[in-house]
């Protein structure tokens, strides 16, 4: 689907049918690394109308000249959520990027959503002003890292902790989406500084259930500076998993979903009060 906002079209994909619940990706991967997080939550949890965009600059969505800053970032991602449900409520899910993102949008949104899930998110626009552990690798296989070509396994021993078939197969899917990105503009961002507003110095306190899931051995986002956000949350579960790096959905994959379906919970509990 695509999401025409005058200079530029945002591509979406949609799931099933009821609550909004917006899913923002990190970069350079699209919207499938979000389909690949959530879609197991709904197998059987009907209800909920799940909007999964591309990010501009990634996947099917151009990159666009005027887009410079976190600000502008943000802007177009209102306005994708404005158009696509217009003055509706709804649940909002930040992964990496999409985390610092998704806490720009509850900033001006916080009277229209109603749950919220940050996944490993990246709390900082500066890189060096994060907090992170050393890089490490806790399970290695060599068997099936020397299937792999040596460029694609350097990158798989850099961004992973944990290399079994099944985090390996899932990485080279995040490797191949990655390819689809304009990685020019992306990185005009990283030195663009921080949104012009303190994200995380909310007016009142959010008070819908949220989830912040963070990973130990996270060498990209770290762990430690998203502690600083539960004043915001008073609802907030926060976890921070072991045996697990950026990519803890599929490093820790059931333990990842088993605290996302009970946050989901929440939310459709807080629904029915």
């Amino acid at each position: 689907m695509k999401c025409d906002l005058g200079d530029l079209t945002i591509f979406y994909e949609t799931r099933g049918t009821g609550r909004p619940i917006v899913m923002l990706p990190g970069r350079p991967s699209d919207h499938r690394i979000m389909e690949r997080l959530m879609e197991p939550l709904f197998t059987q949890r009907d209800g909920w109308l799940r909007i999964y965009p591309d990010l501009p600059g990634t996947g099917l969505t151009p990159s666009l000249d005027r887009l410079a800053t976190h600000d502008q970032m943000l802007e177009t991602m209102l306005a994708f959520i404005d158009k696509v449900i217009p003055g509706q409520r709804f649940v909002l899910a930040g992964l990496s990027y999409g985390g610092y993102l998704a806490r720009g949008v509850l900033y001006h949104r916080t009277a229209l959503i109603d749950g919220l899930l940050l996944c490993v998110p990246q709390m900082k626009a500066d890189s060096a002003q994060v907090h992170r552990p050393p890089r490490t690798t806790l399970v290695e296989d060599p068997m099936v890292m020397a299937r792999l070509e040596p460029d694609e396994a350097q990158i798989i021993v850099d961004l992973v902790v944990v290399q079994n078939r099944t985090v390996v197969e899932a990485m080279r899917e995040v490797l191949t989406e990655a390819q689809l990105a304009d990685h020019t503009f992306l990185a005009r961002l990283d030195p663009a500084g921080p949104f012009s507003f303190d994200v995380d110095r909310l007016p009142a306190p959010f008070n819908g259930s949220t989830l912040i899931l963070a990973a130990r051995q996270d060498h990209i986002c770290g762990y430690q500076d998203a502690w600083d956000l539960l004043n915001n949350y008073p609802r907030a579960t926060f976890a921070v998993l072991d045996r697990a790096g950026h990519f803890v959905d599929v490093e820790q994959n059931e333990l990842c979903h088993a605290l996302m379906r009970e946050w989901l919970d929440r939310v459709e509990e807080g629904e029915i009060r």
